[in-house]
């Protein structure tokens, strides 16, 4: 009976045992499935997130001439043209360009370059496009003053070269750097959208990641610069370039600061057409500021008028017949005499410091060809002097307008700017040929070094010469005109001033 029992009981607890373990075992195992289905959610979300990270090398920060410039100078150079680069314009023509046609209407918007900009165009690959559009070389300018007194004229013959210069569409300008960047494999991706915010320095809590997402490949985005843009998209790049313009966002939300001052001037721009072909660049200096006429080819040419801000409204809102005669007269005779020949033989007095005979200065004055009609609307443009005091900081730079604005009297702006496009290309990849982050603040500063020298000094002549013929003086009147025939008739001068508004980087000194 005893042995009964003890075998039932025996049963029992095997029973009881076999399930235990059963139990236990599907426990186990589902909490091993739960685990795995954890992990795997995880990771799926971690890679999830890391797939819609848009992470670049560079995103440029409008896709402008000069922006458009930099990226081209990139996708040219062996040590850069594998970078990711974004550029960042809500500009609608990048995403949708419309053909030229050189049978167009020409634009009132263009840009006198220089040789050393079109050497960087040829470079780049860009300048091919160029000469499939209208575009107007020039060999030779004159420039005087109302009074009859200043006068001088520049040749490229002065300098050895062909020519002193290209005027250009900027439509067409930046129509070849898109074509130009089109026919590279350079990794860009355009937004079409507006920067909203930036944050430089992102901490995990401003990216909305936890400790754990932050010890993934994605982790760098610590050490990046955060965009967010205006179509609710945000990307992370190691270095952001404003190239935004005058009214910079970039500047603004780096902090930097400016110096500068508004010149109570505007401007006036146009294009005109003449009955013959121009090929000179012509600016005379007018009490209320210079006019210059560029030539533009097919017998059209370029006015850009500077005026105080009552005469620029008026003179937009003139029947054309009316602005064509104004535009005449101060191209001609209007406002005073044209310099008299006793007056050019003033070159005997700077014989002695001659030294070879400068072929320009035995030519007399010309008068520039009549504009017969408008061949655009006019427009008007408030000027000013601005310079940012920093053009770098980590992961921030700027170039062009955003770091610069100066009056248009010498057409230097946009050349400035390419400066700073070829510069800011040349230091980037000089970092990465010794490995350094690009975003380093320590190789920012070498580009700012070196175009800051170079953008002051053409401020400072570019203000000099606006405050010159600010005032009308009998005195000064003649100290001008004696510093116009210095420039006319002293050769290593002459030839300096050339040499440097024609982009080389000698000061205007003698040689």
């Amino acid at each position: 009976m005893n042995r009964v029992i003890a075998r039932k009981l025996a049963a029992n607890v095997s029973r009881l045992k076999v399930r235990q373990e059963y139990f236990c075992t599907d426990a186990a195992a589902r909490v091993s499935v739960f685990n795995r289905g954890q992990s795997s959610q995880e990771h799926k979300e971690k890679n999830d997130f890391a797939n819609n990270i848009q992470q670049y090398d560079i995103a440029i920060v409008g896709g402008g001439m000069v922006g458009m410039a930099l990226a081209c100078s990139l996708a040219s150079m062996p040590l850069t043209k594998h970078l990711n680069v974004a550029i960042i314009d809500s500009n609608p023509a990048l995403g949708s360009r419309v053909r030229l046609n050189k049978g167009d209407p020409p634009d009132a918007r263009v840009s006198t370059v220089t040789p050393a900009t079109i050497s960087l165009f040829k470079d780049v690959g860009a300048w091919q496009y160029i000469e499939q559009n209208r575009h107007a070389y020039f060999d030779k300018m004159q420039v005087w003053d109302y009074t009859g007194l200043g006068y001088t004229r520049y040749n490229a013959r002065d300098i050895n070269k062909e020519v002193l210069g290209c005027v250009v569409e900027n439509k067409v300008l930046h129509d070849s750097l898109l074509s130009c960047i089109e026919t590279t494999d350079f990794q860009k991706t355009f937004h079409p959208s507006r920067l909203t915010s930036m944050t430089l320095h992102p901490s995990s809590s401003s990216m909305g990641m936890d400790s754990t997402l932050l010890k993934t490949p994605s982790s760098s985005l610590g050490h990046l610069a955060k965009l967010e843009l205006s179509d609710g998209k945000s990307i992370f790049a190691k270095l952001v370039v404003g190239a935004d313009g005058g009214k910079s966002r970039v500047r603004e939300l780096a902090g930097f600061k400016t110096t500068g001052w508004n010149y109570s001037q505007d401007a006036i721009i146009c294009t005109v057409e003449h009955s013959v072909e121009n090929q000179c660049a012509w600016q005379r200096f007018l009490p209320a500021g210079p006019i210059a006429l560029l030539p533009l080819g097919n017998n059209f040419s370029n006015i850009v008028w500077t005026m105080n801000p009552k005469e620029a409204l008026n003179r937009k809102l003139m029947n054309e017949d009316d602005f064509v005669k104004d535009t005449n007269a101060a191209l001609d005779y209007g406002y005073g005499p044209h310099p008299k020949s006793s007056l050019l033989e003033m070159g005997d007095m700077f014989s002695w410091l001659r030294g070879d005979v400068t072929l320009s200065a035995t030519e007399g004055f010309e008068v520039p060809p009549k504009v017969v009609k408008l061949a655009s609307e006019r427009m008007v443009f408030p000027l000013s002097l601005k310079h940012a005091n920093d053009y770098a900081s980590k992961r921030v730079v700027l170039i062009g307008d955003a770091a610069h604005t100066v009056h248009p009297l010498a057409g230097q702006g946009v050349n400035m700017g390419f400066g700073d496009a070829l510069a800011l290309s040349r230091v980037i990849a000089e970092g990465i040929a010794v490995g350094i982050d690009i975003g380093e603040v320590t190789m920012l500063k070498k580009y700012e070094e070196e175009r800051k020298r170079a953008n002051i000094m053409m401020m400072a002549i570019l203000d000099g010469f606006q405050k010159a013929y600010s005032v009308d003086f009998g005195p000064l009147n003649l100290l001008r005109a004696a510093v116009f025939h210095g420039a006319n008739y002293i050769s290593p001068l002459k030839r300096n001033i050339i040499s440097y508004a024609s982009g080389d980087q000698r000061l205007p000194l003698f040689s």
